[in-house]
């Protein structure tokens, strides 16, 4: 493990989110943000509405921006967003979760509580100095972000299937000049 657990689920999370943006979009009604919100197992109020799904696709697209900014325009938003959000780290257990941080309070609207959830992971990221971990598919046809937890940093297709689809691609044009 690279991170503490707590910074790698609120990295895969914040991928996650990032591309819903791209083809096929998955989080284009409430209903896909009440799934996304049930398999990422975030807590605290909701409120369901339509106000709450604008917020989040709103920090969607902020963070899309920031995942592949160079450092020093990363760390400015990553403080905008901790500025913004009012982050009071503390540490907190619940459900299935031992010892972690949270830096909002449960009452917080849920688009803040994901905005500090994913600065305070990039905050692990910049401090470890392994900005280089985040990054874009490799595949020439795939918009998608990753983050390469991988020991040897060798990770460069994101989940979509781009790894199977790429190798095959390979193979073909290998068997191809055969």
């Amino acid at each position: 493990m690279i991170f503490a657990h707590d910074t790698e689920v609120s990295l895969a999370s914040t991928v996650a989110l990032i591309n819903t943006a791209h083809e096929p979009q998955d989080l284009t009604t409430r209903e896909e943000l009440e799934a996304f919100v049930t398999a990422w197992e975030w807590t605290g109020s909701r409120t369901h509405d339509d106000a709450e799904f604008r917020q989040v696709l709103r920090l969607r697209d902020r963070l899309q921006k920031m995942w592949l900014a160079p450092e020093e325009e990363l760390v400015e938003e990553v403080n905008a967003l901790l500025q913004d959000c009012r982050a009071l780290p503390q540490l907190v257990r619940h459900g299935k979760w031992d010892w972690h941080l949270h830096a909002t309070r449960p009452e917080q609207p849920l688009a803040e509580r994901m905005a500090v959830e994913a600065a305070m992971a990039l905050v692990d990221v910049i401090r470890s100095d392994e900005t280089e971990r985040l990054s874009q598919c490799a595949a020439d046809d795939c918009d998608n972000v990753l983050i390469d937890l991988s020991r040897n940093r060798s990770r460069r297709y994101c989940d979509a299937g781009c790894t199977n689809r790429m190798a095959a691609q390979a193979y073909r044009a290998r068997r191809t000049k055969v």
